[in-house]
């Protein structure tokens, strides 16, 4: 009815808070509180396959010899000694939103526009340059916009991977301007040119 207040006869829900938290506000231990130590998991760094040895298709459909591009090597790093915590933070495998997780889909893409591996969705193979400039510079804007934030591992990994993408790009770039240079080629002559 109008105007005749239903919550009188309804119960009011009982609610339980439980504490979880391991810590108190002083950063001591809580009481009946013990820490499990976690075996280290290997570290979930973005795979980029060896790049030699593929060879994509531009959008005019022809074949780029991509034998004299440079590979990337992820591993060229220096190793640093981190502290317990960023440890945690870095092999957060069961995180999805961690950054390392996060980078390796964007480098995914990168990679795949750049014919380094099969697109994800389609699963061909084929190199779509002004992609693959989209997602470098997407990359290279996260690490401006990320600068001073990151852990020292995830920025040596990020300019590492931002500076093998761009190797990678530029010889495509050249590649395929050498490709249309032939292809010019064969199409005049200099009778064509010059008359004769």
């Amino acid at each position: 009815m109008i105007g005749k207040d239903t919550h009188e006869s309804e119960e009011e829900p009982v609610l339980k808070v439980t504490d979880k938290r391991k810590f108190n506000v002083d950063g001591s231990l809580r009481d009946g509180v013990t820490i499990e130590k976690e075996e280290t998991k290997a570290e979930s760094a973005p795979v980029i396959p060896d790049q030699q040895s593929f060879a994509g298709t531009p959008e005019s459909g022809s074949q780029i010899d991509l034998s004299a591009a440079p590979s990337i090597d992820t591993d060229a790093e220096t190793p640093q000694t981190l502290s317990e915590e960023e440890e945690e933070a870095l092999l957060d495998d069961q995180n999805p939103a961690s950054f390392i997780n996060f980078l390796s889909t964007l480098v995914t893409n990168a990679a795949a526009s750049l014919g380094a591996m099969p697109h994800p969705v389609t699963g061909q193979k084929s190199v779509d340059l002004d992609t693959g400039k989209y997602w470098i510079d997407v990359l290279a804007m996260l690490r401006e916009k990320t600068d001073g934030n990151l852990l020292s591992q995830e920025k040596a990994l990020l300019e590492s991977i931002l500076g093998d993408l761009r190797m990678q790009f530029v010889a495509l770039t050249r590649a395929s301007e050498e490709k249309l240079k032939a292809q010019a080629a064969k199409k005049f002559s200099s009778k064509d040119i010059l008359g004769g």
